[in-house]
């Protein structure tokens, strides 16, 4: 009876995402990610599961794509790993034609750092300082080191100094600047979003073509309450 159940519960997601065009937040950590994701869920979208995302690390090294590919076949929104990274949104926009693409910022890049650095340093550091490797190597996540494999290998930074600000805040400048250059010619595709502006809801639901039914996003995942 329980694998029918999830025969059934399966089918009934492949009906629900069939045919309707694809959302992606490619915008990269720390910058409203999960607070678009609940609202998403929130207006009834599926969204993707992070974790079979944050899996095919070594896939989006290697510039593989096809899983990643497979795994948007499995739901309508997106975002984080490996969605945020570097040249993924190129192969989806390619796999998944009429999609939209939705680019989360901050204020500014120095803003971006230090919520980062603030978040991670809660997660797995002393709470003041950002971890070293050693801290990366031990934290827990997805399998043994995987913080540690995923910053060496997304984020162009080195063992000892994993958080180093100029280097983070070029690859941030460098992510953010090539997603609206890929995007230039198309405006109907791409939406620059800061969660934290005042038409910002606005903007969001003119882009997805939605009903607004309320003025801001309620924002989560904050440093603050961990």
């Amino acid at each position: 009876m329980r694998k029918i159940k999830a025969s059934c519960k399966n089918i009934y997601k492949k009906l629900k995402v069939y045919g309707k065009p694809k959302i992606f937040c490619v915008g990269l950590n720390k910058t409203g990610t999960t607070s678009l994701e609940k609202e998403m869920i929130s207006l009834g979208y599926t969204v993707g599961n992070q974790m079979r995302g944050t899996r095919l690390i070594n896939n989006w090294a290697k510039r593989d794509f096809k899983p990643i590919i497979q795994l948007g076949k499995t739901a309508q929104f997106f975002q984080d790993a490996p969605f945020s990274y570097p040249y993924t949104y190129i192969a989806m926009d390619m796999a998944y034609p009429n999609s939209k693409f939705i680019l989360t910022v901050r204020d500014n890049p120095e803003e971006w750092y230090n919520s980062l650095t603030r978040f991670h340093s809660k997660l797995w550091g002393d709470g003041n300082t950002p971890p070293t490797a050693e801290d990366l190597k031990r934290a827990p996540g997805p399998w043994p080191e995987s913080r540690y494999e995923i910053r060496m290998k997304v984020n162009n930074v080195t063992e000892n100094e994993p958080y180093n600000k100029d280097v983070l805040v070029d690859f941030y400048n460098t992510h953010n600047k090539n997603v609206k250059e890929y995007f230039r010619h198309r405006p109907d595709d791409l939406l620059v979003l800061n969660l934290k502006e005042k038409e910002s809801y606005a903007r969001f639901c003119q882009f997805l073509g939605i009903e607004q039914k309320k003025t801001f996003f309620p924002l989560e995942n904050k440093t603050s309450e961990i």
